[in-house]
This record gives structure tokens, sequence and C-alpha cells, in this order.
């Protein structure tokens, strides 16, 4: 209600805060650290965020002119994510951009591994999914198939969703 009377006073909630808030609610379902034997630790839950967010990306890459300034507004919104919760972890100002840098970087690196696969044959699925959520390479083969099978599903429901939809965080 502020909003409409004050609307300096109040701002608009950031763009792209919607999709990756659903983005965000699907890298916290427990099947991935569960069934899917992902590390429940930073490293673990940093993957499954990069990886969901990196296929969301390549399907707005695909869109139209909403979803492509929904893509960058994806990405500042994983930028200032990634800032805030490492200034949460108490790491200092000197050595924040490095680390927030480093990160975009296993993004835009998990980004263009999914648009392959996504393009590619049903056979990269399996080696995009153990490369984006186990970097280590060490995971059980069940695993690698429960992961594979859940960002199949997830890449079915991200094409299935419209532009506008998803550029407003809903996703079939």
């Amino acid at each position: 209600m502020l909003r409409h009377l004050f609307p300096r006073l109040t701002p608009a909630p950031p763009r792209g805060r919607a999709l990756f808030e659903a983005l965000v609610g699907e890298a916290r379902r427990t099947h991935w650290f569960v069934a899917g034997e992902v590390p429940d630790s930073l490293d673990g839950r940093f993957a499954v965020l990069a990886t969901v967010v990196a296929l969301a990306t390549v399907r707005l890459e695909r869109g139209g002119a909403e979803a492509h300034a929904a893509a960058v507004a994806l990405a500042e919104r994983f930028v200032e994510a990634m800032d805030a919760e490492h200034r949460q972890l108490g790491i200092g100002e000197p050595a924040i951009g490095k680390k927030v840098r480093r990160l975009v970087g296993a993004l835009a690196r998990r980004v263009e591994q999914w648009r392959g696969a996504v393009d590619g044959s049903d056979d990269e699925w399996p080696a995009a999914t153990a490369g984006s959520l186990f970097p280590a390479g060490a995971a059980s083969p069940a695993a690698v198939k429960h992961c594979d099978a859940a960002l199949r599903d997830y890449w079915r429901r991200l094409e299935a969703t419209s532009d506008q939809a998803l550029a407003e965080g809903i996703i079939e």
C-alpha cells in the first residue's frame, strides 16, 4: 500500500529477484543432497545453485527480448547474492572481489557446458551433470543417474514455461 502512496520512498524489488528466489528454492530441495549425493556443504550447495541458474540462463537465452532482459537480471541477482553471502561468511573487502569473480566464472563455465549438453545428444547429459554437480569427480553412478534425471525434468519444465512466467519466477 505504501508503494502507491509514496513511490519514491518504497523502491520496487530488484529485477530478477522472483526468478532467483525460485531457483534458490529448487537448489534447496533435499533430493539433490540425499538421493543425488551432492555434498551438503558450501561447495555442494553452490554447485546445485549454479547448475540450476545455468540451465535457467540457457533457457532465457533462447527466448525473446523479455527473456534476455530476465537473463541479465538473473546474473545481477546471482552476483549480488554471492557478494552478500560471502560478506556474511566474514570474507573481507580485499578478497571478496576475487572470490565473487571466481564464482561468476564457475557459473559461466556451467552455462557453456549446459549450452553444449542441451544442443547436443542425450548422451552428453550425464557428463554435463557429473561435471556441473560433482567437480571433484567423486560421484556414484546412482547419484549421477538421479541428478541427470532431475536436471532433464527441470529442463523440460523450463522449456514449458513462457518467457513472462519465467521472468516472474513461475516455473511450470
